[in-house]
């Protein structure tokens, strides 16, 4: 199964009222969330700053673009990709993280995988050699690094670096890197960014409004009625959306963001939206600022509870493909929100070069896509999912992405259908036990070859015991001919994982799975 890349050539539509030449949204563009890097970037911005007042909160900004110049192989600086095997650093030591290691160290381009810091389940699986001491806050960190270890190509995957503007750093210093500018990934530190930017060129989303006062915020709230979705403006790792069923929750909500200040100065700001009943998917597509080369669908499960129910989380497993996401249907994607937030986002003046990860609701009513919100990276657990299935070379693919040649790669993808199962910390999303021990990890990973356990937050303790450190901690992955098949091997090896204090749902894939057989009926 192989899939090829769109070209962004081609007309770009405005909505009503929107004029180009100095309106731009993005450029001096400052994050929500405090994401610190040692030093700033100091390359490639007009010197022209311009003002930008949004609908609802102004912002000052100012016209940039990446500089997308990727050098040739140098011995005097060591950065450059030689035209054989390279070595790529990964940034990042999360389970997104494990499974770009996974997928890069069967490339047959990549000869050396980094990962900064990795993490123990990562170093134990030898998917990739962690370097757990490097300070990935620290631009100048990085990029000597990079220099020291003749590093061809860096994958940044969290959005904080991102945001903070690892990228631009390291882009100025000749590294290629896979990740966007801190300008581009606006679209994931600011949701009033996104929602404006959507405005601007068209692009459908819910109906919305942004608040800094949090009385006027209420007063929208009991115009609107309920349900209704309020966001946290800036980075929350993936806990700043509530979707409120009534009133008193969306005013808890409120107070929980903006008075109590629980996401920091993220929730400062508030973007309220209407609720859209659908079926949501996750669709994946990388940019070299100029092409976008779609990824296969994935649907992840958000609430904690079986049955989607309780409070969203980073999210509690996956499964890709997701048979919501027709062809036809990934055409419309495409066509109607991917292409024109490329457009938008090079005539804005900071071209996206990395992945677009788009959540999206396919509405009830009309069968047809709405953006809920961007990410600026692989989504976590989605992630796990789109490499188990990936047959083509990663690091090849990426690198084109980086040097502006997705024009001409095309992707290969097996037929199969993969699963992930999240184990997490019991208390997760909310305050959680560190340190509890786990057992049988190999044991799990031997119930089929077609089993992979991703390590999201693992480390060792000082008897060398496997043991839990974050909230989400395993990705336990399985593939299979068909959801069912994939779903059997994934919660086999689950049960033989050895966690009394860890938890997880019983339910991923039951969207798919019926489905299936309501097809075989």
């Amino acid at each position: 199964m192989a899939c090829a890349a769109y070209s962004i050539r081609g007309h770009l539509k405005l909505a009503a009222g929107h004029g180009l030449a100095s309106n731009h949204l993005c450029g001096g563009w400052k994050p929500s969330a405090s994401c610190p890097v040692s030093r700033a970037w100091s390359g490639n911005v007009s010197s022209n700053a311009v003002q930008h007042v949004a609908r609802h909160s102004h912002l000052t900004v100012r016209n940039s673009e990446r500089w997308r110049s990727i050098p040739k192989a140098s011995p005097e600086d060591g950065t450059a990709v030689a035209e054989g095997r390279m070595t790529v650093l990964v940034i990042g030591g999360g389970g997104r993280e494990h499974a770009l290691c996974y997928a890069l160290t069967r490339s047959p381009s990549c000869d050396t995988v980094l990962c900064a810091p990795g993490n123990a389940g990562i170093a134990q699986s030898r998917d990739a050699v962690c370097i757990s001491d490097l300070d990935i806050s620290s631009s100048d960190a990085v990029i000597s690094f990079c220099r020291k270890r003749g590093v061809g190509m860096v994958v940044v995957g969290p959005e904080g670096p991102l945001v903070a503007g690892l990228a631009n750093d390291l882009v100025k210093a000749g590294i290629p890197t896979f990740g966007p500018s801190s300008e581009a990934a606006a679209l994931e530190g600011s949701k009033d960014f996104m929602k404006r930017l959507c405005d601007k060129y068209n692009i459908p989303t819910a109906q919305y409004r942004t608040f800094t006062d949090p009385a006027k915020a209420k007063e929208y709230i009991k115009d609107q009625g309920a349900p209704i979705v309020v966001k946290a403006d800036g980075l929350a790792a993936g806990k700043g959306v509530v979707v409120a069923m009534t009133l008193d929750e969306a005013f808890e909500a409120i107070d929980s963001m903006m008075v109590d200040e629980s996401f920091g100065s993220a929730g400062s700001r508030v973007v309220i939206e209407e609720y859209l009943e659908g079926e949501e998917a996750s669709f994946f597509a990388l940019v070299d600022g100029e092409n976008a080369l779609p990824l296969e669908s994935a649907q992840d499960h958000k609430r904690v509870g079986d049955g989607d129910t309780g409070p969203n989380t980073g999210g509690m497993g996956a499964y890709s493909p997701a048979p919501i996401v027709t062809e036809e249907l990934k055409s419309v994607i495409m066509e109607t929100i991917i292409i024109p937030t490329v457009k938008g986002m090079a005539a804005e003046g900071c071209k996206f070069v990395g992945v677009l990860y788009a959540g999206l609701m396919i509405e009830k009513k009309s069968g047809l896509p709405k953006l809920i919100e961007y990410n600026v990276r692989f989504g976590d657990p989605e992630c796990q999912v789109l490499m188990m299935r990936l047959e083509s070379d990663l690091a090849q693919v990426l690198l084109s992405a980086c040097r502006g040649e997705l024009g001409k790669v095309s992707l290969t993808w097996s037929p199969e259908i993969a699963m992930v199962v999240v184990m997490a910390s019991e208390g997760y999303p909310g305050s959680y036990k560190k340190g509890t021990v786990i057992k049988n990890i190999d044991k799990a990973e031997q119930v089929s070859p077609a089993v992979k356990i991703f390590h999201a937050g693992t480390a060792l303790d000082g008897d060398g015991n496997l043991v839990a450190v974050g909230g989400r901690v395993l990705g336990v992955t399985a593939k299979g001919k068909d959801i069912e098949e994939a779903r059997f091997r994934a919660y086999d090896a689950v049960d033989v994982v050895d966690w009394p204090e860890g938890f997880f749902r019983r339910d991923i894939g039951w969207r798919a799975l019926k489905q299936e057989q309501t097809a075989n009926y």
